[in-house]
């Protein structure tokens, strides 16, 4: 299995109570495989993908990328792991202001020891991949909703990552950029042995999923293929 998770909880401390974000949540996830996680609000989706991707720990149990154990790993070691093993796409953009889409996705190859015409074709690759190399001069205010989140896009996959974490990628879009989005995220595993996680509330959006995890209240509840 590509990725491990076992027995994978997480508490979190607000007003002297603990909340529980995940609770005890096991399953295996072969490489190459596209993964719907589905669930309402506060299910633990977004944790859940925090913890996949090493941007925060389990309170207990553990995860397993690739062979990597996560919590066997110090802050700067994950920091390195997303670097070159993970892409993430968030709900909204978070593309930065002031900079281009190009340079917006550029920035995850900036911290890499590549030659400048190495970044360069990879910037160009992902903008192509991504169907936005036509405003790659801009700037994301001077986009639509659907080109800025085609532009994270973009930005998640130039370092060429193992790994694929979408959280509610298509929230804030109108259905037809939802479906182009989705479209574009599906497409990304085709001719790879890229793994893709995509967590929505939206059921219709993940249509094309070829597995669906369950989440509510924390608990791990269905899962299902096809």
């Amino acid at each position: 299995m590509y990725i491990i998770a076992s027995q994978l909880s997480k508490l979190y401390e607000r007003g002297g109570s603990q909340l529980v974000s995940l609770s005890e949540v096991s399953f295996g996830i072969p490489q190459g495989q596209v993964v719907g996680i589905t669930g309402p609000s506060g299910a633990g989706k977004s944790t859940l993908l925090n913890l996949l991707g090493g941007l925060d720990r389990p309170s207990s149990g553990t995860v397993q990328v690739g062979g990597t154990e996560l919590s066997g790993l110090s802050g700067e070691q994950l920091a390195v792991f997303r670097r070159h093993r993970v892409g993430f796409v968030f709900q909204a953009s978070h593309l930065v202001p002031a900079y281009t889409v190009y340079e917006n996705v550029m920035l995850p190859l900036v911290p890499m020891d590549l030659p400048a015409g190495e970044k360069r074709d990879a910037v160009e690759g992902a903008l192509e991949a991504a169907n936005i190399e036509h405003r790659a001069d801009h700037l994301p205010g001077e986009l639509s909703g659907g080109e800025q989140q085609r532009a994270a896009v973009a930005r998640a996959v130039v370092n060429d990552p193992e790994l694929v974490l979408a959280d509610e990628p298509t929230g804030e879009l109108d259905p037809e950029n939802a479906r182009r989005v989705m479209d574009l995220l599906l497409s990304l595993e085709e001719g790879r042995a890229r793994t893709i996680l995509i967590a929505s509330h939206d059921v219709g959006a993940l249509a094309c999923a070829e597995r669906m995890l369950r989440l509510e209240d924390g608990v791990l509840v269905d899962d299902s293929v096809g």
